[in-house]
């Protein structure tokens, strides 16, 4: 069941050791979220006037060709470098006094990404898989299972129909599974004979059922996938927006940008290095080929 916000930090940490993954209602207000709103279509305008994926430092736009809706922008990565309102809701002291309880008050950032998932979209799933499959090199990812937490907020209603998420329960308790091999979880099916081969019940799968303007918080190891948004089909369709930004105790991370310093927000300056294995020799705009981890 869903938490209120705020809720006794016990209870939150709690609930995530338990289960995995938690919701928090009612976290951003109906004027944030249009805040928020407003600069996912910025972004995806700005998105769209690219040719193929792009790439400037940490900044990466994930563009595509979609053969159900054409031209479309699947995600962007680290939009807080040149956004000011993504960046003050990354570091809002609401997500701080949510991660805290998990993470503690010396806290850096290794995720901070932009999703879409529009009506009808042919290639908007995400295969079940576990966030720790992108943590690498592992050794600069210490104590994963307990230094580490995956947020998303809410722009739009994400249900079933919509493509939210589903979960496994408990299945943060397990490590890792040897889910089935694949070049990336994006736009590769959502197929749960992936679980059944891992030696899992599919029938245990609950939907990660958001509001516009609630936190959902999930665990590295806690398996998850989505499909497609179909509520196209009905004359009534809306994009499934999530924005997410994954934390971590900086203890037990050698990277990421700093979010807080014993509970104070630390402004973005040059890039650091999170993910992008070439940041230092190849930080210039450039278009990109390659397929990039979703997550």
């Amino acid at each position: 069941m869903p938490l209120p916000f705020p809720t006794d930090p016990g209870t939150l940490r709690d609930r995530y050791r338990r289960d995995g993954f938690v919701v928090l209602r009612g976290v951003f207000s109906a004027d944030e979220v249009a805040r928020l709103a407003a600069a996912f279509n910025r972004q995806y305008a700005a998105g769209l006037a690219h040719p193929r994926s792009f790439r400037h430092g940490n900044f990466h736009v994930r563009v595509a060709d979609d053969p159900a809706i054409g031209h479309t922008v699947r995600m962007v990565q680290w939009p807080s470098y040149g956004d000011p309102v993504l960046n003050a809701i990354r570091q809002d002291e609401r997500m701080l006094r949510i991660v805290e309880p998990l993470v503690g008050r010396d806290v850096k950032q290794i995720i901070n990404q932009m999703h879409w998932k529009p009506p009808g979209a042919a290639g908007g799933d995400y295969a079940f898989h576990q966030d720790s499959r992108f943590r690498r090199p592992r050794e600069a990812y210490r104590n994963l299972g307990d230094s580490y937490v995956q947020t998303g907020i809410a722009v739009d209603p994400h249900t079933a129909d919509s493509g939210a998420m589903r979960i496994y329960p408990g299945s943060h308790l397990l490590g890792d599974v040897p889910l089935a091999a694949r070049g990336s979880v994006l736009g590769t099916g959502i197929a749960e004979d992936a679980l059944e081969q891992a030696g899992l019940d599919p029938s245990r799968l609950v939907d990660f059922v958001l509001e516009p303007g609630d936190v959902g918080l999930w665990h590295p190891h806690t398996i998850h996938g989505s499909g497609p948004n179909r509520t196209g089909t009905n004359g009534l369709g809306h994009d499934r927006r999530l924005y997410i930004n994954g934390y971590v105790r900086a203890a037990d991370c050698d990277r990421g940008e700093w979010a807080w310093r014993d509970g104070t927000p630390v402004p973005l300056g040059e890039p650091v290095l999170v993910h992008y294995e070439e940041l230092h020799r190849r930080p210039e705009p450039h278009y990109i080929d390659e397929v990039m981890p979703a997550s």
